[in-house]
């Protein structure tokens, strides 16, 4: 299926890897142009070689870092004035501490608000005008099944990645019909994260090897598996192309079944 992004500009904030990147890539293979951002330059270096890998269009990285909105709208400017405009923003934001409520202090809270809250604030903000200029504006958000089924321990992705959902609930109406907005919802995917986690356990000699505590992590997936960070990838690269043209204010799980809400 074309999906007729070629040509068009692309945003991918916190892509130098895991599912930002899988998106940028994804983007990246259909023709769009692509930015990647990410703090670490060296990592940053790698996930633009991996973007250019599948790349038909151009692929830019810029160092940024999304908890500051200078840095975010110096990302935005830079995006615009390299491929002449934007037509889709994908929001994604590194992880936040596990724990229980009572785990956490005043801090965490606020840190873990900046990162996944108010960098999408800022970012939608920042882009609206030029999303709103094409005829083609889409933002996509990457959340978690958090947003509709608390996990244990997690209670900061619980509690604050719920207000990216709310704001994109709202924007889908406010900035229609220029741009729609979706999110989607991953469950558990084979990202450098859950790869660390897997690693640890088997440190602590929780699992005899890498495959068993995979395996583990599927365990209440109906598909039987975790997913290829591709996949999801895919779903954000389909919800931003006018293949989806009638498709906006959606929260859609990318979790192998998983949610039963």
């Amino acid at each position: 299926m074309d999906l007729n992004v070629d040509g068009n500009a692309a945003l991918v904030t916190a892509s130098s890897s895991g599912l930002g990147l899988a998106s940028a890539k994804a983007l990246a293979r259909e023709g769009a142009n692509v930015t990647i951002c990410g703090r670490s330059e060296d990592r940053l270096d790698s996930a633009k070689a991996d973007v250019e890998s599948v790349a038909d269009g151009e692929v830019r990285a810029l160092p940024a870092d999304i908890t500051n909105r200078d840095e975010v709208a110096a990302l935005v400017e830079e995006t615009v004035d390299a491929f002449g405009g934007l037509d889709h923003v994908v929001t994604s934001a590194g992880g936040v501490p596990s724990g229980a409520f009572l785990d956490m202090d005043q801090a965490d809270w606020y840190d873990a608000y900046d990162m996944l809250v108010m960098s999408h604030v800022w970012t939608l903000q920042e882009a609206h005008p030029y999303l709103e200029a094409s005829n083609a504006g889409s933002v996509v958000s990457i959340t978690s099944t958090s947003v509709r089924e608390a996990i244990d321990g997690l209670i900061l992705s619980n509690a604050v990645r719920r207000a990216v959902i709310g704001t994109v609930k709202t924007v889908a109406r406010e900035f229609a019909p220029d741009v729609r907005a979706n999110a989607v919802l991953p469950g558990a995917h084979e990202t450098p994260r859950i790869q660390e986690l897997v690693e640890q356990s088997l440190d602590r000699g929780e699992y005899d090897s890498y495959e068993e505590g995979l395996q583990d992590w599927s365990s209440d997936i109906p598909l039987g598996r975790v997913g290829d960070p591709m996949e999801l990838g895919d779903a954000v690269a389909f919800l931003s192309s006018d293949r989806a043209s009638f498709v906006t204010g959606a929260a859609v799980p990318v979790d192998g079944g998983r949610l039963r809400s």
